[in-house]
């Protein structure tokens, strides 16, 4: 990778980092850490990475049955023992030696979310798990990107890839979704009082306005299909010769 790109990426990362420790970042991260949760049901193995933080921290695995727990990143997000430092387009790791692999909001903020996604599919294991955070392109927070990209700031320059495509993606890569949830209903408001008159609306927002979610939350797994060559049974075979060609 080019230092220009490095410099540019870890600028982008940083002003991720920054939002989520405002209000607005805060309140969403706190749902978000439900969603994950959620997800977690049922998961183990050896080695479980976490890439690009983006302010979640590895406290959330404490307690699954994963021996280690790593974190990748292109700067400083955590303890130096637990951190690997690398961009999500290459990642630093051999093929099929990860049991789990977080991507909370790597998709919309990656400069090439597909291969994102390909280098996470090398390195599962078969049967391995992939969890994914996105901003929802048909939310509030989809229309409050409309209006406020242009202005560079963040969140709104992510991607904000929507649940389908993501979804289209890992079918063509051989994954199948496990299960799925969505949370942040509300607009992304910085002002306190304001945000706690729309607290309702996060806690009802899948019965008054579903599909209609800020974020969403997948799970999928990968499956590893096992080709079997068929066997041409020559003696059936019949050998055409000159002659059996006829004119009209």
């Amino acid at each position: 990778m080019k230092p220009t790109y490095l410099s540019a990426q870890k600028e982008l990362h940083q002003s991720i980092r920054a939002w989520f420790n405002r209000p607005a970042g805060l309140r969403l991260m706190q749902l978000e850490q439900r969603l994950l949760i959620d997800l977690h049901a049922g998961l183990f193995g050896y080695y479980l990475v976490q890439i690009q933080g983006f302010g979640h921290s590895l406290a959330c695995y404490d307690g699954l049955p994963v021996q280690y727990c790593l974190q990748l990143s292109l700067h400083d997000e955590t303890d130096s023992t637990t951190m690997l430092y690398a961009c999500s387009e290459m990642l630093p790791l051999a093929t099929a030696s990860i049991d789990v692999v977080v991507l909370p909001h790597t998709l919309d903020f990656s400069l090439d979310p597909h291969r994102v996604l390909k280098e996470v599919e090398r390195v599962l294991i078969p049967e391995g798990r992939v969890i994914i955070l996105g901003f929802n392109p048909i939310s509030l927070w989809g229309l409050g990107r409309l209006f406020l990209q242009h202005r560079g700031g963040t969140p709104w320059t992510g991607h904000f890839l929507s649940y389908r495509r993501v979804n289209d993606w890992l079918s063509v890569l051989g994954f199948d979704i496990e299960s799925s949830n969505v949370c942040a209903f509300a607009p992304p408001v910085s002002n306190e009082t304001w945000a706690k008159h729309l607290d309702w609306l996060d806690a009802r927002g899948k019965s008054l306005a579903p599909g209609l979610n800020g974020v969403y939350a997948l799970r999928a797994v990968k499956r590893v299909s096992t080709v079997r060559p068929i066997r041409m049974r020559t003696q059936r075979l019949r050998a055409f010769g000159p002659s059996a060609a006829t004119e009209t």
